[in-house]
Order: C-alpha cells, then structure tokens, then sequence
C-alpha cells in the first residue's frame, strides 16, 4: 500500500542530554486537575526523555541527583501518580509498533526490519513498516501516519531530527513511546536509542587509514548528510583522532551524498580530479559501490586506500578483490531486535532501564571476512548478553560487543 506516494505500509502478524528545565512556576496548580498527569506529560515539561523520568522515579541508576531532584519536584508539583491498572492492562493487550525507516539502497535497513520483524514475532506483537525513499521524502508523512494509526509505540530512523522534533514530542503528548535506530534525535522526549557507536567507529576507521599510510598524505571522508548526528560525529572523531595521532594527514575534503548513488558517484569523480593524490577515504555510509567505482573510473583504485562501512555481498566481493582494506560493520540485524526490545519491555513492563543503547561495531577485512559473512544474521552471544544487561537494568548505558 503506497501512503501520500512515500510511504509503504506492509503489516504482519507477528548521550542522554539533561536539556535545561523549565522553571516550576510554569505550571499552574490548576492544569494537573483537569486530566490524569502521565509519565509523558512529565517528560514533555521538563524537555528530557521519557525513560529518564521513569529512571528518576523509580530509583534506578544512570540519573543526575539534579535530574531526579526536579523530576520528583515537578512530580509532586503535577500531582502525578503512576497508573498500575494501566501497566496490568499492557501485558495483556495485542501490541502494533509503527516501524519508520529508509528504503535503504542495500541491504542495511532490510536487515534492521529483520531484526525487529524477529523480535515482535516472538513477542505476538504486529508491525507496521513504513518505509520512504530518500533522506527527509515523506518521513514526517510517515510519522503522521503511524501516530494516526493508533499505534503504541514507533521505532524510527530520525533523518532531519530538528525538523522531527515536533512531530516526535506530539507523539510523546499522544502517549507513544519512541525508540531511535541508528541514530538519535536529541531533545524530543524520545524514549531511547539504539545504534553503533559512532565515535568508536570514527577513531578506528582514522587510527586504521594513518598507520597504512604512515602518518602521510591526504584523505576524504563521505557521509549521507551532516545534519544524521551518527554522521556528524563519525565524522568529527575521525578528524579528531587524525589530528592527535597522524598531525602531518589532512583532512581534505568531507562528501554528503544524500543517500544517492548517482550524486555520490558525480562528486566523488571530481573530488578525485581535484585532489590526484588524494590517498584514502572513509566512506562513513551504506553508499560505498558508487566510490568504489568513481575511483575505479578515476583510475585512482589500485593506489586508494578504502574503509567503508556495512557489510553485503556486492562490498565483500570488493574486500575479497583487495579493493577495500576494511569495512566496519553496524550490526543492523542486532540494532533492530535491541530496539524492539527496549519499546516493548517498556510498553508491557513499564520499564526502560537505559536510554541509550550503543553496539561496539565489527572490523571485517579479508582474514575473517568468511567468519563474518557466515555469522552476520546471528550474532546470539553477544546479543543475548546485550539482552540480559537491558533485561537486569543495571546500567544506564552500556556497549555491546
């Protein structure tokens, strides 16, 4: 089914900010009686997060005693009172999740609804995948849609969060819980977020391209938009790590392609014109072929040092012809069982024992890219560990690797 020409609806059966907060004298006495006062309604007024309020109010870790100071103060000042009947009720209702997700150019995002398809199967849940084409093309669409629909919770892929921001906090009024997958959104009362760690792979993708090359030389990096923080911070450690460590490499040039093959390709073919002795590149996206072959067609392949990022089967036949030193995998399946799980145990238990959940990526390159390609969709170990860390709730933040 095609929504408003952007969106697809298939169905199944199946570093947390402590933003500034609003002053107490805000709210008047008056407006907590006119309706029952909710979780949401606390995170709403303070600007944090919902699992953070929850946090607070239950004593667990990863909270501020100033941030569980002025979560009990507002509490108290709202009236608010915790509904179990409610709770009771969620464990036995027939849970729909709204899943909002690029189409994706390979198979990255497929492997994310994979992973969440898996999770709400084994949980009787139903999913509804909206998918749309291109970064910030029928995303806030989408996000309508799923609200309307009476979903009770979405997982999204936040592309433009500044331009979400209101569409994710009238979710939050609506009382619908949102996880973040593969990248946050920042000050919109999100519940929680799932994703790689992007400062890890950042410095590991510089420490890598500097010792091949000696601490010498000229580099470029390639991103879908600057605005994805995932990709403004790869970026930013990237730079960071090659300036302690490698201070005589240069960061000449940085790429956003804007998910599109095409103009990935386009730019990149004149970045190597512009700069012949450009010797590596950290293509920090799914969009790794159209590099790969601009510098195949600059005739600048044979000398260009590579890492990219993703794993799929067109990339690793590059890796297997030497065309790539390495490639740093997300773990996209693992990203999306991890945040079903996190909106579920908190739609069903009312429980987030973390607001952000952060996987340590895998470096594959030629010696263990076969191991790799033969345990991609399972990942058990490490995932039922992940697992039980967000079940035991013991840590606010935690990496999974």
């Amino acid at each position: 089914m095609v929504l408003n020409g952007a969106v697809n609806v298939y169905e199944t059966h199946s570093h947390f900010l402590e933003s500034a907060f609003v002053p107490l004298q805000r709210f008047q006495m008056g407006d907590s009686m006119d309706k029952k006062v909710t979780l949401f309604d606390l995170a709403d007024a303070l600007g944090i997060s919902t699992g953070t309020v929850h946090r607070a109010l239950h004593n667990h870790g990863g909270v501020s005693p100033l941030t569980k100071a002025r979560v009990l103060q507002i509490a108290k000042a709202m009236q608010y009172r915790p509904n179990l009947a409610a709770r009771y009720l969620a464990r036995r209702r027939h849970l729909r999740i709204s899943v909002n997700t690029l189409k994706g150019t390979t198979s990255f995002w497929d492997e994310v609804r994979a992973g969440i398809l898996r999770e709400a199967q084994a949980h009787s849940s139903e999913v509804e995948f909206r998918t749309y084409p291109r970064l910030g093309e029928g995303e806030s669409e989408a996000f309508d849609e799923a609200v309307k629909s009476g979903a009770h919770g979405i997982i999204t892929f936040p592309s433009r969060p500044h331009q979400m921001r209101t569409w994710m906090r009238r979710a939050v009024r609506a009382e619908i819980p949102v996880v973040c997958v593969a990248t946050d959104a920042p000050n919109t009362g999100r519940l929680a977020v799932v994703s790689v760690d992007t400062m890890v792979s950042g410095s590991l993708a510089a420490d890598l391209l500097g010792r091949l090359l000696q601490g010498q030389g000229k580099v470029a990096v390639t991103v879908s938009d600057l605005g994805i923080q995932e990709h403004a911070e790869k970026r930013r450690t990237f730079n960071e790590t090659l300036q302690k460590f490698y201070p005589a490499m240069h960061l000449a040039e940085t790429i956003e392609e804007h998910d599109i093959e095409a103009e990935a390709y386009d730019k990149c073919r004149r970045m190597f014109a512009a700069h012949p002795d450009l010797a590596g590149i950290y293509v920090t996206t799914e969009a790794s072929i159209p590099v790969i072959e601009a510098a195949r067609d600059a005739g600048v392949l044979p000398r260009l040092v590579m890492i990219t990022t993703d794993l799929f089967p067109v990339l690793a036949e590059r890796i297997r012809k030497n065309e790539v030193l390495a490639t740093i995998d997300q773990r996209p399946y693992t990203q999306g069982r991890l945040s079903f799980r996190v909106l579920h145990q908190f739609l069903v238990e009312g429980s987030c024992p973390t607001c952000q959940v952060t996987l340590s990526p895998h470096l594959v390159m030629r010696g263990n890219l076969e191991y790799s390609l033969e345990h991609q969709s399972q990942d058990v170990a490490t995932e039922r560990g992940t697992a039980e860390m967000i079940d035991s709730g013991d840590r606010a933040n935690f990496a999974a690797g």
